[in-house]
């Protein structure tokens, strides 16, 4: 990572002002514990955006006479009153101490009621130094127990519960409009807290899982992290067999490392091994956020020391080094498809379809879902797609020459933002023109409509993982199959169509329409999008200028040019089709969901969006 993009990073995590040069200072961060104890943690649990921050061996900071509580304190003020990433919970990785004496415990215990006074929710888990590390969590009392037991976390607003021995530990937290729950285990966990362990994710059956333990995976000094004999172990007897833990965290070992393995369910589980001890100031307290974004899907992860950063611009060269971690064991994100990851285990429930008459706003003049077809099954020649507005302008279907009956398909897929529970499956192609679309009857009256006060074009469109420019670039949604020549047109190419909404070779949405008032074609660009998964688009003419939006949102390429109306070349409008002259020249390769045309122009909150 370059310098000015390290800046970047510390500029987001609130460590310098939006406006600071790398040399400026950050403002003076309180002392821990000075703000008011009865100031709360209260992130917004229902924000698609959260972060959980995680802390590894800290045990050279509590190291008899020898250790330094400031980089630690630091990084906890940092959670507490300066990170903006709506933080939602902490997690130590175990070695909390060197020697796991009671002076040790004492000294991080005071660091710890930091969190402990704002009921900031966090686990922690003995490590190897933190007790006799050749015994189990039958081991009795401990000094680690009398700090760090299940009696330091009774006002803890996540806490859950403990083993008996109280060397294990469960939390659950609310993030991103769910819930979701962590568990703390020992150095090592006896066969009954592993028992334990698995018993209290049967009692949260829905609840995705983190798994926080102090050893579980190694590295091979590269980044890549395998499970070690004993992690082998917990494997599996514990996240082999249970699909909730997506996710595992581990210190330990050093240099930090990563790799994902599948558990018996077939689905992926992250496994981690983060531990800065062996560096300058014994990791100088570094903390690991892992921010989720559930709304895209990712969570994105970054390592840096807020006891360095925040005394910026006067660190030594070896500690300016030591700031951020950018290693791709550091600095990475995973690609995470939350929804789908869960459902094993957590199906989101379908909402039932919206209802018809909600969707006839004022001025609709066609209106399409797709209901009633079996999965899979061919849409039928002779039986018209009714038209849901009551205007009369049913489909009806049309099979390109040499194509079968299944290049047209109802199907059961749809997005969970249309109001209807149904698409049509399109299997088209081009050179030569292959599949089959839908045209609106003769007597429609869509068919002679030129919408001089405006329009607005809807339709919920899915392209499959293998669509591809070559096969099936500018293939049409829905247009007129009639050309700009006939409507008395001679700008541009007059053999185009009158209008037509088509996918660019980009996978990106582009209309074209020759308006009433000009004799050439209006365009607007959209963007390259993703495949294999739902978009909404929607075209809106106030009666001058088109605006076309992807998902509710404008996008740039609209045309300035004034541009009213479509131009009328007679004849049928197309769904599933892209003609040139007068010839199809190719069948639509892709999903759509409900259609809706209305003669003026909607408003982003009037559209067919959730």
């Amino acid at each position: 990572m370059t310098d000015s993009s390290r800046r970047t990073f510390l500029r987001g995590a609130g460590l310098l002002g939006a406006g600071a040069a790398v040399s400026a200072l950050p403002a003076v961060l309180a002392a821990p514990g000075a703000a008011a104890s009865g100031h709360h943690h209260d992130p917004d649990v229902d924000d698609p955006r959260f972060t959980v921050v995680v802390l590894p061996d800290t045990q050279y900071l509590f190291d008899t006479d020898r250790g330094d509580s400031a980089p630690l304190d630091a990084s906890l003020r940092y959670v507490l009153d300066e990170c903006d990433d709506n933080v939602v919970f902490l997690s130590h990785l175990g070695d909390l101490t060197e020697h796991g004496l009671p002076g040790e415990f004492a000294g991080i215990s005071r660091s710890f009621q930091a969190l402990d006074r704002r009921r900031f929710p966090y686990s922690t888990l003995a490590g190897n130094h933190d007790i006799d590390s050749s015994t189990d969590d039958q081991r009795g009392r401990t000094p680690y127990l009398d700090a760090f037991g299940p009696q330091r976390f009774r006002n803890s607003p996540s806490y859950r519960g403990s083993t008996k021995d109280g060397y294990n530990s469960y939390h659950l937290f609310r993030a991103g409009g769910r819930e979701w729950l962590v568990l703390a285990l020992d150095w090592r966990p006896s066969a009954g807290g592993l028992a334990w362990a698995r018993s209290v994710l049967a009692q949260h059956p829905h609840t995705p899982a983190i798994l926080t333990i102090h050893e579980l995976v190694d590295s091979d000094g590269q980044g890549q992290a395998h499970l070690s004999a004993f992690g082998q172990q917990v494997w599996d007897q514990l996240i082999a067999g249970s699909d909730q833990i997506f996710l595992s965290l581990n210190g330990h070992y050093w240099p930090p490392g990563r790799t994902v393995e599948k558990n018996t369910a077939g689905h992926d589980v992250h496994l981690h091994l983060t531990n800065y001890q062996d560096r300058y100031y014994g990791g100088s307290a570094m903390i690991r956020l892992y921010r989720f974004d559930l709304a895209r899907g990712v969570i994105d992860v970054r390592t840096f020391s807020p006891w360095l950063a925040e005394r910026e611009p006067r660190l030594s060269e070896l500690e300016r080094q030591e700031v951020e971690r950018t290693g791709s064991a550091d600095y990475f994100s995973l690609e995470i498809d939350f929804d789908q990851r869960f459902a094993a285990f957590a199906p989101i429930p379908v909402p039932p379809a919206r209802p018809v008459g909600r969707q006839l706003v004022p001025g609709t003049v066609a209106y399409w879902r797709f209901e009633g077809g079996k999965d899979g099954v061919p849409v039928p020649e002779g039986k018209p797609v009714q038209d849901l507005s009551g205007q009369g302008n049913h489909l009806t279907r049309v099979t390109l020459p040499g194509s079968g009956a299944a290049t047209l398909t109802f199907s059961s897929e749809f997005s969970p933002r249309q109001p209807s529970r149904a698409s049509l499956r399109f299997d088209g192609g081009k050179k030569p023109a292959r599949g089959a679309y839908l045209r609106t009857v003769d007597s429609a009256p869509l068919n002679v409509a030129t919408f001089p006060r405006g329009y607005t074009i809807e339709a919920f469109v899915k392209l499959p993982a293998d669509f591809k420019g070559d096969q099936h670039a500018w293939c049409g949604l829905f247009g007129r199959l009639g050309t700009g020549g006939q409507a008395g047109k001679t700008g541009d190419d007059p053999s185009e169509p009158a209008a037509t909404l088509s996918l660019t070779d980009g996978a990106g949405f582009q209309w074209a329409v020759f308006p009433v008032n000009q004799q050439g074609i209006s365009t607007n660009w959209g963007h390259e999008m993703a495949v294999g998964r739902w978009w909404h688009v929607a075209v809106v003419n106030d009666g001058r200028h088109t605006t076309m939006y992807v998902d509710g949102c404008p996008v740039l390429r609209n045309p300035a040019t004034p541009a009213t109306g479509i131009a009328n070349p007679g004849g049928s409008w197309a769904l599933g089709a892209y003609a040139y002259g007068k010839v199809v020249e190719q069948g639509f390769y892709g999903s759509l969901g409900d259609v809706r045309v209305v003669e003026r122009a909607l408003s982003p909150r009037e559209f067919m969006l959730d």
